[in-house]
């Protein structure tokens, strides 16, 4: 009886510990793993997670995928921007439409944002003017 619940603890002990997921991103002490600035921005940090659970924070999208170049895509679960109009909630990089615009600065300077709605990005648009695009296009100004 013992044994078998020291092999429910460790079981589960294992299971929690490869659980692939979004990890909350600690603004003002999390520190992004390709620039090591400390990330204080919550429009636009972003975070990747492996399919082994490994996660990665960055205190922009343009960190992510300068990053991004370094790793087997293959290998990533998840890519999570934050959303520009919802400060703080990261968001599937994959569905968000993207903004570049020189009259909203992002931290490295890309001035790259991610919106969730492509209606708010298009409301954006009106506003701060530049260029709207999809995952896979900003995966080519990337050259991803």
């Amino acid at each position: 009886m013992v044994i078998y619940r020291i092999l429910i603890f460790l079981f589960l002990i294992f299971a929690s510990s490869c659980r692939i997921g979004p990890q909350p991103i600690a603004y003002g002490s999390d520190g992004c793993h390709f620039c090591s600035m400390t990330i204080v921005d919550r429009q636009h940090a972003a975070e990747i997670v492996t399919d082994k659970g490994k996660v990665f924070k960055f205190d922009s999208s343009e960190c992510m995928m300068n990053h991004v170049k370094d790793l087997d895509q293959r290998e990533i679960a998840l890519y999570l921007v934050n959303d520009f109009d919802r400060p703080g909630e990261l968001i599937d990089a994959t569905e968000a439409t993207y903004l570049i615009s020189n009259r909203l600065p992002s931290p490295m300077g890309e001035f790259l944002t991610a919106f969730k709605d492509e209606k708010a990005a298009v409301e954006a648009l009106m506003i701060y003017e530049g260029d709207l695009m999809s995952w896979e296009q900003l995966k080519l100004r990337f050259q991803l």
